[in-house]
């Protein structure tokens, strides 16, 4: 894409950095965001007609999603060489803008970024159960730190009883979701066909045909034979079993908690992690100040994940560049 008055260079890297932000993941592959460059400054806007009516009435997981294109955005300048300096809700009568990237000055990409970077189209969600192998607890305790510093806090649950109680909350928010026509509705709306051609949404090579495990998995495949057959003896495990919490639930939190989650989303991938995605809970208002209250120490509770080895991996969609730009 040609940027008027940009030179070569800055031209592409801001080109670098739009194609790392549609790699963001985000709920059920909506692609909830579109973006306009001006000079040398990108502009995240929410696109509101891909929020979740039913599931997400409050946009709540729209900004977390949203959050995680603006880490993508940041990490593809960095290691692009550029300092990006990164302003959230930068205008309060324009709702739907939430966040400029601007390009700053010349910077050495370290290691790290370096490593997140070549992360970005790689990661995958994981959508059913992980094997044996066990995660580090170097990596546990790095995604810790990770996420501390985009002010959120990741936190292991690793009593068995603690495990078990969200693993029956989730399973009992899902149980009633699926008696919500207009919700499971909504849901399917976002499952791919086979051969689909779609740009957004989960693929059928992205989730089981048959859900199982201890927390409950979303019904993508419902009244349908898409999906995937997973080998249960292979792809049994839990895995690590992470809250994200954030002491505000603002709409700045959830930026922050977007970014947060992509912060250790990347670093997982680099290091053979995926994550899996558990937000019924969260969906269910009394569930979800439930969960605050007893597990979290009064934090909000902004994502449920769970953290393994998978033994096999999916393919990505997203919409091309064409239809995520603003004029």
């Amino acid at each position: 894409m040609a940027i008027r008055g940009l030179t070569w260079e800055n031209d592409m890297t801001i080109d670098i950095a739009l194609e790392a932000a549609r790699w963001a993941p985000s709920v059920h592959n909506t692609q909830p965001w579109t973006f306009a460059v001006t000079g040398q400054e990108i502009a995240v806007r929410a696109s509101t007609d891909r929020k979740l009516a039913l599931e997400d009435p409050g946009g709540r997981e729209m900004l977390i999603s949203c959050g995680a294109a603006v880490f993508n955005l940041r990490t593809a300048l960095h290691q692009a060489g550029r300092e990006p300096i990164v302003r959230i809700l930068p205008d309060p009568d324009r709702p739907s803008l939430l966040a400029t990237v601007r390009l700053g000055e010349a910077v050495e990409p370290d290691e790290h970024t370096s490593m997140l970077a070549g992360q970005i189209e790689v990661r995958r969600t994981h959508r059913a159960g992980f094997t044996e192998t066990p995660v580090p607890e170097r990596l546990v305790a790095q995604w810790q730190r990770e996420a501390a510093t985009e002010g959120a806090t990741f936190t292991p649950v690793g009593a068995p009883a603690a495990v078990r109680a969200l693993a029956a909350l989730t399973e009992a928010a899902q149980a009633v979701q699926s008696q919500d026509w207009p919700f499971t509705l909504e849901v399917m709306r976002w499952a791919r066909p086979p051969e689909s051609t779609r740009g957004d949404g989960v693929p059928a090579d992205a989730y089981p045909k048959q859900p199982a495990g201890e927390f409950a998995q979303r019904d993508y495949a419902h009244q349908h034979s898409w999906g995937i057959d997973t080998d249960q003896r292979m792809s049994c495990a839990t895995g690590v079993v992470a809250l994200l919490t954030t002491r505000e639930d603002t709409r700045e939190a959830w930026l922050a908690a977007g970014q947060a989650l992509q912060h250790v989303l990347l670093h997982a991938s680099a290091h053979g992690a995926s994550a899996a995605f558990h937000t019924q809970v969260l969906e269910e208002p009394h569930l979800r100040d439930f969960l605050r209250q007893r597990m979290c120490a009064g934090a909000y509770p902004q994502m449920l994940m769970r953290l393994g080895i998978a033994a096999d991996e999916s393919h990505g969609v997203r919409r091309p560049l064409t239809d995520l730009t603003d004029p």
